[in-house]
């Protein structure tokens, strides 16, 4: 079937692009999957691990995160690798005294970026998150083990009007010392549960008081019940105790937008790791778009010296914006941007810098 518009060098332009991009993944993986077994084949091999399970639980699973996350490198090794080529054979000064414009020239280009994008978003929405699952269970069991971080001092709304204190979290025996629980209508104190300690348990999914004081308010009045053990279901686990960084990674977006929605209300500043999670999942695949048009402006002209310049320029380029997306995400640490907008500002910055080259590259 024709389609209106589209040339047989529009086809050429696709095919190419797209076979590029499958062979520079290829060639990358590689590199990426023989330093990563370098690094870890100690810890395997002290830890027994089945070859099953390296293949099957680790590296399926690992494959799929580590492309997504190195796209970009992706997207400019093939731009500039296939770009380039055209140049130096001459191929894109045909087309151009051909009479094809400029513009014209980058919509095969944008075509192959939209397919790009579309995987990438699709891997970051759909794939990775079960998979990185698998992943971090199959390092937490035969790599260095990764442990939650301590809780302490911890203080949530976890409903409206509904407090929690916990002065620590014992990971050891799942148990909250010293475990306050408020509620407060306005910005008058209702009632108060103190418990020396709060022990999770999971055959009611809730926590058993021990030694508890509830006192009752009624304006300058209250009334206070010792009680040796009270059993209550409140919006707070054990698991959340437990929560990582790295656990946002295998939330699919209805519970990662639900995560953030429950630490909101909170007040848990742990609320970042997820902010930043689902804004990089869409805008990382927004640089297919960017790096396309930066790398073909930068590409399109014939140099003296061969496409090694070229190549240099992109790999250098990539991983400028790779560790700038890693960078903008202390901006979101230390509260000095939201994540919206330090996760989005790699973006922005590259699409000025594409359109300067765009604007300057030979027409």
């Amino acid at each position: 079937m024709q389609i209106p518009g589209f040339k047989i060098l529009d086809r050429y332009i696709i095919k190419k692009f797209i076979g590029t991009f499958l062979l520079s993944i290829l060639m990358v993986m590689s590199i990426v999957i023989i330093f990563d077994i370098s690094e870890k084949i100690d810890d395997w091999v002290a830890k027994a691990a089945p070859l099953k399970e390296i293949i099957f639980g680790y590296y399926l699973n690992y494959i799929p995160w580590i492309l997504n996350m190195y796209s970009p490198i992706f997207v400019f090794i093939t731009v500039i690798l296939f770009s380039s080529k055209l140049a130096q054979n001459s191929e894109i000064v045909a087309m151009l005294s051909g009479g094809m414009s400029f513009d014209r020239l980058m919509v095969p280009y944008f075509i192959s970026a939209l397919f790009i994008f579309i995987l990438s978003f699709l891997l970051g929405m759909f794939v990775i998150p079960p998979a990185n699952k698998g992943r971090l269970a199959f390092e937490q069991k035969y790599v260095k083990a990764m442990f939650a971080p301590a809780a302490r001092n911890t203080h949530y709304q976890i409903d409206p009007g509904t407090f929690v204190y916990v002065e620590s979290f014992s990971t050891w025996n799942n148990t909250a010392y010293k475990f306050t629980l408020e509620t407060i209508d306005g910005n008058e104190l209702k009632s108060k549960i103190s418990a020396e300690t709060a022990q999770w348990d999971s055959t009611f999914q809730g926590w058993k008081l021990n030694n508890c004081f509830i006192r009752t308010y009624h304006g300058a009045s209250e009334t206070v019940v010792a009680q040796r053990q009270i059993d209550t279901v409140i919006a707070l686990t054990a698991s959340d105790f437990y929560r990582m960084k790295s656990d946002v990674q295998t939330l699919s977006e209805v519970d990662l937008n639900k995560l953030i929605a429950t630490q909101r209300l909170r007040g848990d500043k742990n609320v970042m790791y997820a902010e930043i999670e689902r804004n990089t999942r869409i805008a990382m695949p927004f640089s297919a778009f960017i790096l396309t048009l930066i790398g073909v402006s930068l590409c399109s002209k014939k140099r003296r010296g061969g496409m090694g310049l070229n190549i240099g320029i992109g790999i250098a380029l990539s991983f400028t914006y790779i560790l700038f997306m890693r960078f903008s995400e202390m901006f979101v640490y230390t509260g000095v941007l939201p994540a919206y907008i330090a996760l989005w500002m790699p973006n922005v910055i590259f699409a000025i810098v594409a359109y300067v080259l765009y604007r300057l590259a030979p027409k």
